[in-house]
């Protein structure tokens, strides 16, 4: 029987209707979340590419004040992969409220999220292995001072209790990061303008089903006048990242001599941990491929796509994902016509590729590097302004952890 990994959680929805009264004239005819941070560069912009890079393909806007602004801009628009659908309440009903006027579109499990913070997380490992006997999970972080904020309390992974911002003592804590994992059978708890945070999440805590995880990411809640200017100092730093580049074949999972079914993929030992590790760490993760099987009429583009896909679900399981892939299927040799062609560009040794995610990412070069099983992936590597690191089959997990932590050390 082939490996089957538990389906991944693909739905995101993200509150937009509050009216920003604190940020004063800057929100009476914009959106709080639609503020641009630098020029072109909307807060939203960025919170919407930072949950579907990370493989949420249904996002969903939930909209209220001036939320046909919210509509023009990003319905129907797919970032990353992920489609965008804007539902606009008709009247306030809260942040409950608004999950029950899309119950229809919901999946069994969802994140759900502030579009006007921003938490660096994993997603991925925030939303892997939903809790089997709780309704929703949390992401917390530890802050110096949760008085600010108000607190939450728990024993193991379940919640106890929440403390509000009068009710909390000074000092450390762990605060509501914002982001939310909710199985479906939260609107049992909902009933007309409802506040997830004060109605709802109390009853369940009550009732020993609801649970937590803790994340140290950065974090930013943009609703004041001094934390908006340190969103525009800060966030547009936020979208640059060092990032591993792999090799697939022989790397990633093992080489079975143009290996491209989903049912043929087995990873090698330790590359879900390592992968994972880059993600827990804020690199970007891109694969970088030769597959001239493509050219050579063995499969198709299409073939290629589906198992990246499928190495994605996978990874998910574990909580790890790929941010983006990149495949040359060009060759000399090829007999289909189209990619039959003698040293392309982004053939390894060739830097294409990682060239192409260059331009496509915001990638930090001195902290980059890339890792593959042959010199030619060093060569491209090198070719490309990076560090090229040789796998020579054995212990990718810590060859690839050392080489994140010899990078953070130097980022400090």
């Amino acid at each position: 029987m082939s490996y089957r990994a538990p389906v991944p959680v693909k739905q995101c929805l993200i509150l937009v209707g509050g009216k920003g009264t604190r940020l004063g004239d800057l929100t009476k005819g914009t959106p709080k979340p639609l503020l641009e941070i630098s020029p072109g560069l909307r807060f939203l912009d960025v919170v919407i590419r930072n949950i579907s890079r990370q493989g949420f393909t249904d996002i969903i806007l939930l909209a209220g004040y001036l939320g046909e602004r919210v509509s023009e801009i990003y319905d129907g628009q797919t970032v990353l992969g992920a489609k965008v659908r804007v539902f606009i309440e008709t009247e306030p009903l809260g942040t409950g409220g608004a999950i029950a006027t899309v119950a229809d579109h919901l999946d069994e499990w969802f994140v759900l999220m502030n579009g006007d913070s921003l938490f660096d997380i994993n997603f991925r490992d925030f939303s892997a292995a939903p809790p089997t006997t709780a309704i929703g999970r949390l992401a917390l972080r530890a802050v110096d001072d949760a008085s600010r904020y108000g607190s939450v309390e728990f024993v193991g992974e379940r919640i106890t209790a929440f403390r509000e911002k009068h009710e909390s003592m000074g000092g450390s804590g762990y605060i509501n990061g914002g982001i939310y994992l909710l199985s479906r059978d939260v609107l049992a708890y909902i009933d007309g303008e409802t506040s997830i945070e004060r109605d709802v999440f109390p009853q369940i805590v009550a009732e020993g089903r609801l649970t937590a995880k803790l994340y140290q990411g950065y974090f930013l809640d943009m609703g004041l006048t001094d934390t908006f200017a340190q969103a525009q100092r800060e966030i547009p730093h936020f979208l640059d990242r060092p990032c591993l580049f792999l090799d697939r074949d022989g790397v990633i999972n093992e080489d079975k001599g143009y290996t491209h079914r989903p049912e043929d993929l087995k990873f090698i030992n330790g590359a879900p941990e390592a992968i994972k590790f880059a993600n827990d760490n804020g690199f970007f993760v891109i694969v970088v491929t030769n597959q001239s099987g493509v050219a050579r009429g063995l499969y198709s583009l299409c073939e290629v796509d589906k198992f990246h896909q499928e190495i994605n679900r996978r990874l998910a399981a574990t909580g790890a994902y790929i941010d983006d892939f990149y495949n040359c299927p060009y060759h000399e040799d090829g007999i289909v016509p189209e990619y039959a062609v003698a040293n392309h560009p982004d053939r390894k040794p060739n830097p294409g590729m990682i060239l192409r995610a260059k331009r496509d990412w915001n990638i930090i070069d001195a902290q980059s590097f890339m890792v593959g099983d042959k010199p030619s992936d060093i060569e491209a590597a090198v070719a490309a302004g990076i560090k090229g690191v040789l796998f020579t089959g054995i212990d990718l997990q810590g060859l690839i952890n050392n080489q994140i932590k010899i990078r953070l050390a130097q980022k400090m």
